[in-house]
């Protein structure tokens, strides 16, 4: 337990808040400032000319596209969900559950980051819901919070989304007939994710933010609590009348077993797909659940369309970076920059440090191309090869990407967008408190994988 009036020096964390509102870009802003210098970086250390820069940059706008497709649907099922009556309810009443500020900061790290190690979005959305109903139960109690520090440490909780069940690089080597299969075979998830090294560290660092958060709460001067006139309403269909007649349409449009039918219908396809390839979770499975179950919850179509509109406004900001990301990553592969800059680390690296090397050059290359399974494809065949010429284990390489990916999101804005787009702030607002976790964790995954290598 921290002690209530525990909190990191105000030397310590108010530099990183300051230096985020005032110099951090919009998240469009920093696409843009990313795409210029992966641009420049490929015409000064690859042999590409402008115009296959160009080029490559152009081909790699659309790579996205059913990503950002999946993406939508996430946001607007998880809007949906969130906001049906009992959902509400019930979100409520977990967010009820702090008897302090430091519980309140502490919760919210814990939900996302068990989210997150079901799957990533799930982590994104459910840490972003958790941290509005914790400040809404705290300011109905009179417990003061800072709504920042709170979103702050739902982000906080996805760093380890990486080491669990949706872990992109790991899922991949598991694979029968994956593209490295030759150089390392198939390397089953009980030597990645299920090692007792993966999950010891995992914990370590859940318990770490979850104390780290909470010192960081600012004094009470500067605390921003929620503005609860500005969440997300959603509006309920017409309220019956006996006078007014209702046309079949409007029948229809208020018959909640069609709503119903439609629910069960995708929720039926769900557990019918895993019992057939046992259970599994990827981004459709996500949406799917989200959706059947706000079909399902929701008073009635009308009343599910309604949820689905007030959500709608949200989408438009988020979806314009996607593409700018696939550009990015189209010149990381297409003029063979990703390669170089890996090559460069592996360059210098011993058995007792590949991990280390491997995990700080993930971390490096997830600012251009924050994709998990787009860094393992450029990554993966570089740190292979130099993990069998060093006799390094293939699942300590795997998991250094991993979690080198997983690092740097702390600093890099695009997932963030999903998260802030459900709690309603700006990237300034959050991103000092989540460069603090960078450093933190910085330490946690760093010093796991030297343990692990001079093992």
């Amino acid at each position: 337990m921290i002690p209530v009036s525990m909190r990191f020096p105000n030397w310590l964390v108010r530099p990183f808040t300051i230096a985020a509102e005032r110099y951090y870009p919009d998240p469009l802003i920093f696409a843009v400032l990313v795409t210029i210098i992966t641009f420049l970086l490929a015409l000064l250390m690859t042999d590409s000319s402008p115009d296959h820069i160009l080029l490559a940059w152009g081909e790699g706008l659309p790579k996205l596209l059913t990503f950002m497709a999946q993406l939508s649907l996430t946001l607007l099922g998880a809007h949906a969900l969130a906001n049906t009556d009992s959902v509400r309810r019930i979100l409520f009443r977990v967010g009820s559950l702090p008897r302090s500020e430091v519980q309140a900061y502490a919760l919210v790290v814990f939900v996302a980051s068990v989210g997150s190690l079901f799957a990533w979005a799930l982590g994104l959305v459910v840490g972003a819901i958790m941290a509005k109903q914790v400040a809404l139960a705290c300011q109905h109690k009179g417990l003061r919070v800072h709504y920042p520090l709170l979103v702050a440490s739902a982000y906080a909780g996805f760093v380890v989304w990486h080491m669990g069940y949706s872990s992109s690089a790991a899922l991949f080597v598991a694979t029968p007939g994956h593209a490295l299969e030759a150089a390392m075979g198939i390397l089953p998830v009980t030597e990645t994710i299920l090692t007792l090294s993966n999950v010891l560290i995992a914990l370590a660092t859940i318990i770490a933010i979850a104390i780290a958060c909470p010192m960081m709460r600012p004094k009470s001067d500067e605390i921003i609590e929620i503005d609860a006139g500005k969440l997300f309403t959603a509006k309920a269909e017409p309220l019956d009348n006996s006078s007014i007649p209702i046309t079949p349409a409007q029948h229809l449009d208020r018959a909640r077993v069609l709503s119903l039918i439609l629910g069960l219908a995708l929720l039926g396809y769900i557990f019918s797909s895993m019992n057939q390839k046992g259970f599994y979770l990827d981004l459709n499975i996500v949406n799917w659940s989200f959706i059947g179950l706000a079909l399902i919850l929701a008073r009635s179509p009308v009343h599910f369309v309604g949820l689905i509109n007030e959500a709608s406004g949200t989408i438009g900001p988020i979806l314009i970076q996607y593409p700018f990301y696939a550009g990015i990553m189209g010149i990381m592969a297409g003029t063979g920059l990703a390669g170089v800059m890996s090559d460069w680390f592996a360059s210098f690296s011993s058995a007792d440090t590949l991990g280390l090397i491997a995990f700080l050059s993930a971390g490096l290359l997830n600012l251009f191309i924050p994709s998990g399974g787009g860094q393992w494809a450029v990554q993966g065949p570089v740190f292979i090869e130099a993990a069998n010429q060093l006799g390094v284990q293939h699942s300590v390489i795997v998991m250094a990407i991993a979690y080198g990916d997983q690092w740097t999101n702390m600093i890099q804005p695009l997932f963030t967008i999903p998260l802030l787009a459900i709690a309603g702030l700006g990237l300034r607002q959050i991103m000092g408190y989540t460069v603090v976790i960078f450093f933190i964790t910085m330490i946690i995954f760093g010093g796991g994988l030297l343990l692990i290598g001079a093992g």
